[in-house]
C-alpha cells in the first residue's frame, strides 16, 4: 500500500488528503498538522461565540473542480439568511430546502463590498474612476492624477520593482494616494524594493485603461464578482468538515506534529520523523514554509539553506473588537441591519495610523456574531515576527488597536463591549530578499523524486485560496497517475487573468 504523508491540514494539504482518498481509498494517507487546529490560515477562531476568520476567505472560483469539491462538502442555502430576509435582499438561491437557520453545515450567498478608506472619505475598491471619486478627490487632485496617469503612458518605466509596475498602470500620482503607503503598511517594505512579480500575480487585468473602459463597457471579462460564497460560521467549519470526511474514509490527521527531520537519500525521501516518531514514506506532500521545510532535511548544500533561510514573511495579527456601534455611517444605498457600514473589507489607506484593513464580520455572515446588536469587527495589522510590535502584550495591542480606530473615527471607545488578540505567522509569503533566487531552490526540490509541494507557504507564493487547493488537487493527480510534473505544479496561479473576474 502506498505511503502518503502530507505536512499541513490547511486547504491544499485537506485537498490532496480527500482527493487521493476519493479516488483510491487503498491508499495510506497520514497529515501531520504542527498546531491544533484545522484549516491553516483559513481556520475560523471562537471567542465567547463570536467567530473570527483569519484574514477574510471569499469562497470565490473560476475552477469547477473546486467548486464542485467545496459544494460537495457544504451544499448552498436554498432558504434566505435571516438578514437578508429581513432586508429583502434577493441573491438568487439555489433551489433547495437548505435552511440556514436551521442547518449548520451551509454555503451562504453573500455581497462583495470592499472600499478604501482614505482621509476619512470612502472610496471604491479597486479604484474606480466614479463621480463619487471624482467628488472626493476634487477638481485640483483629479486633473492632477489624469495628467499623471497621461504622463505614465508616454513614459514607461522599465518594470524592475512593485512601484514601477503600479506607476505604469495607474500613474505616479494615483499610485502615492493608494499604493505606495498601503503597500509598505503590508510588506514593511517600500516598493521599489519588491519585486514586480507580486503586483502580477495579485494586480491581474486592473489598471487605469481597464477602469475606463469598464465606464462604458460593462465586460464580463473584467469586472470584479458582486457575489461569493460562505460558510456559515467561517471557512474553518467547512475544512473541518473536510477533516472529518478524510478520517470517515480511513485518513489520518495528528494534531500537534512537529516535524523535526526529513531524511533524503538519492534523491527521495525515505522518512520523516516528527515529536520524535519515525515514520517510512513513500510519497511526500509539503505545505509546510519553505524555509522550514529546507532545515528539516538531513543534508541540504549551504546555498539552498542560505536562500530559504532567508526567505521573507510577513506575519500577521488581529484585534476582534465587539461594540456596540460604529462612528462611519452608512451614507450607500445598501440595506444592512442597524444600518452599519456594508463592506466585509475596509482598506484603511490612513496615513497617520498601522492598521491595515477592518473586516466587519457582520457582513460576511450574520451568524459569526453572537448578538446582531453589536457590532463584531477585525482589526488587521501586518507585522514581522518578534519586531516592537509583534513582542507587545496582548492588553498594549488592546489598546494601541482601539486608540487607532477612535483616532480615524471608525469606533468610539466608549462602545466597546470586548476585545481579544490573534497571532499568525507566516501569513504571507513576501517577494524579496532571497526571492530573487527562488528559482535555485525550486530547482533543488525538483530534483527529489518523491517530494510534492502545495499551497501558499509549500511554494512561497501569495496564492488565493481556491489556487491554494488547486496545488493540492494537482498534487493528488500526479501521485494517482505516478507522473510528477513540478512545473505542472508550481504553474498555478500564474495565469495573467484577475483572480476575481466573472467568466
Amino acid at each position: 500500500m502506498k505511503k502518503v504523508v502530507i505536512i499541513g491540514a490547511g486547504p491544499s494539504g485537506l485537498a490532496c488528503a480527500y482527493k487521493l482518498l476519493k479516488e483510491n481509498k487503498k491508499i495510506d494517507v497520514t497529515i501531520l498538522e504542527a498546531s491544533n487546529d484545522i484549516g491553516g490560515i483559513s481556520k475560523t477562531v471562537n471567542y465567547k461565540n463570536n467567530c473570527i476568520d483569519i484574514g477574510g476567505h471569499r469562497f470565490f472560483t473560476k475552477d469547477e473542480e473546486i467548486m464542485d469539491l467545496w459544494k460537495s462538502i457544504m451544499p448552498v442555502q436554498g432558504k434566505a439568511a435571516w438578514d437578508y430576509k429581513e432586508l429583502g435582499i434577493d441573491m438568487n438561491l439555489d433551489n433547495s430546502n437548505i435552511d440556514p437557520e436551521k442547518d449548520d453545515n451551509v454555503f451562504l450567498k453573500r455581497r462583495r463590498v470592499s472600499r478604501i478608506l482614505y482621509n476619512h472619505k470612502f472610496y471604491d475598491y479597486p479604484v474606480s474612476m466614479s463621480f463619487k471619486t471624482f467628488k472626493n478627490f476634487g477638481l485640483v487632485k483629479t486633473l492632477a492624477c489624469g495628467f499623471s496617469y497621461l504622463k505614465s503612458l508616454v513614459f514607461k518605466k522599465k518594470e524592475t520593482n512593485l512601484e514601477n509596475f503600479y506607476i505604469n498602470r495607474f500613474g505616479k500620482n494615483l499610485y502615492s494616494t493608494f499604493f505606495e503607503d498601503y503597500t509598505e503598511k503590508l510588506w514593511g517594505r517600500h516598493p521599489r524594493e519588491i519585486s514586480a512579480s507580486w503586483g502580477a500575480q495579485r494586480v491581474k487585468g486592473i489598471s487605469i485603461k481597464e477602469i475606463i473602459k469598464n465606464l462604458f463597457v460593462k465586460s464580463k471579462e473584467t469586472s470584479l464578482i458582486e457575489e461569493f460564497y460562505y460558510p456559515k460560521f467561517g471557512p474553518g467549519s467547512l475544512y473541518e468538515k473536510m477533516a472529518n470526511k478524510i478520517k470517515d474514509m480511513g485518513g489520518k490527521i495528528v494534531l500537534s506534529a512537529n516535524v523535526n527531520e526529513i531524511n533524503i537519500s538519492k534523491n527521495k525521501v525515505n522518512y520523516i520523523k516528527y515529536n520524535n516518531k519515525k515514520i517510512n514514506v513513500d510519497i511526500l506532500v509539503s505545505s509546510m514554509p519553505l524555509k522550514d521545510l529546507v532545515n528539516s532535511i538531513n543534508k541540504v548544500n549551504k546555498n539552498i539553506k542560505n536562500i530559504a533561510n532567508n526567505l521573507p514573511y510577513r506575519d500577521f495579527i488581529t484585534v476582534g473588537l465587539l461594540t456596540r456601534g460604529l462612528e462611519i455611517k452608512n451614507n450607500t444605498n445598501l440595506k444592512t441591519i442597524n444600518n452599519i457600514v456594508p463592506d466585509t473589507w475596509i482598506y484603511v489607506q490612513e496615513s497617520s495610523v498601522k492598521l491595515g484593513r477592518i473586516q466587519v464580520f457582520n457582513n460576511w455572515s450574520p451568524y459569526l456574531v453572537n448578538d446582531s446588536n453589536n457590532v463584531w469587527v477585525g482589526l488587521e495589522y501586518f507585522c514581522s515576527e518578534n519586531d516592537s510590535f509583534w513582542n507587545m502584550s496582548d492588553d498594549d495591542i488592546r489598546k494601541f488597536a482601539i486608540d487607532e480606530v477612535e483616532k480615524i473615527n471608525v469606533v468610539n471607545k466608549d462602545n466597546i463591549i470586548d476585545s481579544t488578540v490573534i497571532r499568525i505567522k507566516k501569513a504571507y509569503p513576501a517577494y524579496f530578499d532571497s526571492y530573487d533566487h527562488i528559482d535555485e531552490l525550486k530547482s533543488y526540490l525538483f530534483s527529489i523524486n518523491n517530494l510534492y509541494c502545495v499551497g501558499r507557504n509549500g511554494q512561497h507564493r501569495y496564492n488565493n485560496m481556491d489556487h491554494s487547493i488547486k496545488t493540492g488537487l494537482i498534487a493528488a493527480e500526479q501521485i494517482l497517475g505516478n507522473n510528477k510534473d513540478d512545473e505542472e505544479l508550481w504553474n498555478v496561479n500564474t495565469e495573467k487573468v484577475y483572480h476575481e473576474e466573472k467568466k
